[in-house]
């Protein structure tokens, strides 16, 4: 079989080459002359499939190593009886990771804070059981659940009226509950109460930018973190200047999901093409080279007084992650006359190695006080 990868899906060649000869390019150069002759197409959310890309290809299979798939036409795919996986909370635990540093970062009170959580299907759930494990209060919308799934769903102004707020839905435009611009300009005056926390790692779309932006600028008291925006890759460089954190959609970026995302289509595609599943390859070992690189280091030590939050950002900075961005988009380059699309795309293609909380070990005199709350996390104490 002839496939063709999105070259950031980590250990697509390793775990893919036992099905056949693998070709990876960069997921916004996939075009209708790279898949024409191609069986399988491996994709992450960077490129649109759908009839303009597929028609008149031999492609049977599409897989999507993401947790939405607001970037597939899976009405056509159905049509066309092309196969399609892809991979529902292969990164969830990478966000969760993600909205805990947000958390320490520009709320450190928030044990004592109220939490918004808007979508609570795999990651938004995860937060929730965390959070509320953690003792932390909760308030979660989602219309597609029902009470005996979750016991803290309330409705959307209520939730929205948190100290903080977290965006875990996909972007949809129809049906009865669309999310598309969810958080507008009545919604950013009338529901979200000043001084609160706004954190968008779902969909930037999710968020009317230009509403959020213009609310921004007049002054108002209101946190913002983005990892997802509007437009991307061409971001809109006055919208950066705004927020207090800014990533390039790397929420989900840990090498544990990013790998699990990988092997999640695999599996997918022996399903649907009735392959024989070859999982010689140890995924995890796949990258494993890589190690800890761009990580503090496998054991942490917190010493007395130290405690959760310095375990949180010990695992992941993501103040760093905002650092790096505004300084690769920041005016000087855009004045060099580099483009802020192939800047933006950059900074997700090399990004550098990160891990879960499972990855590490943590001890010491610290660890000793707040064992318990570790270990829900996810840490290892042993």
């Amino acid at each position: 079989m002839k496939i063709i990868a999105d070259e950031n899906m980590s250990g697509v060649e390793a775990i893919f080459a036992p099905y056949g000869d693998v070709e990876t390019l960069p997921g916004r150069a996939i075009n209708a002359a790279t898949v024409a002759t191609a069986d399988v197409l491996l994709v992450r959310s960077v490129t649109v499939v759908d009839k303009q890309l597929l028609e008149g290809s031999s492609v049977q299979f599409v897989g999507s190593a993401t947790i939405g798939t607001d970037h597939i036409d899976l009405q056509y795919l159905q049509q066309k009886g092309i196969h399609f996986a892809h991979a529902p909370g292969c990164n969830a635990e990478a966000v969760v990771q993600y909205m805990f540093s947000v958390f320490c970062t520009l709320e450190p009170q928030w044990r004592d804070k109220t939490v918004g959580i808007v979508g609570c299907g795999n990651v938004g759930g995860r937060l929730f059981r965390r959070l509320s494990a953690l003792d932390v209060s909760c308030e979660v919308y989602d219309p597609f659940l029902s009470d005996a799934e979750c016991d803290s769903l309330t409705d959307l102004e209520t939730t929205l009226s948190a100290d903080i707020i977290c965006l875990h839905t996909p972007l949809t435009r129809e049906g009865l509950h669309p999310t598309h611009h969810l958080i507008n300009q009545q919604v950013l005056e009338q529901n979200i109460r000043p001084g609160a926390l706004l954190i968008n790692a779902s969909r930037g779309g999710v968020i009317d930018n230009l509403a959020l932006l213009a609310h921004l600028k007049s002054g108002a008291d209101l946190k913002v973190a983005l990892d997802v925006w509007e437009g991307e890759p061409e971001i809109n460089l006055d919208m950066l200047r705004q927020v207090n954190i800014a990533t390039p959609h790397i929420a989900g970026y840990s090498l544990e999901g990013r790998l699990r995302g990988t092997q999640m289509v695999r599996d997918g595609m022996c399903r649907a093409l009735a392959l024989t599943l070859d999982d010689s390859p140890d995924s995890m070992a796949v990258d494993s080279s890589a190690g800890g690189e761009g990580c503090a280091a496998d054991s942490l030590i917190l010493e007395l007084g130290q405690g959760l939050d310095q375990a949180i950002l010990a695992s992941y900075q993501v103040a760093e992650d905002d650092k790096r961005m505004r300084k690769t988009l920041g005016d000087e380059s855009v004045k060099s006359g580099q483009k802020i699309g192939g800047l933006f795309d950059g900074l997700r293609k090399h990004y550098a190695q990160r891990r879960e909380f499972s990855y590490y070990n943590v001890s010491g005199p610290g660890a000793q006080a707040c064992h318990d709350e570790l270990e829900l996390l996810g840490f290892n104490t042993h």
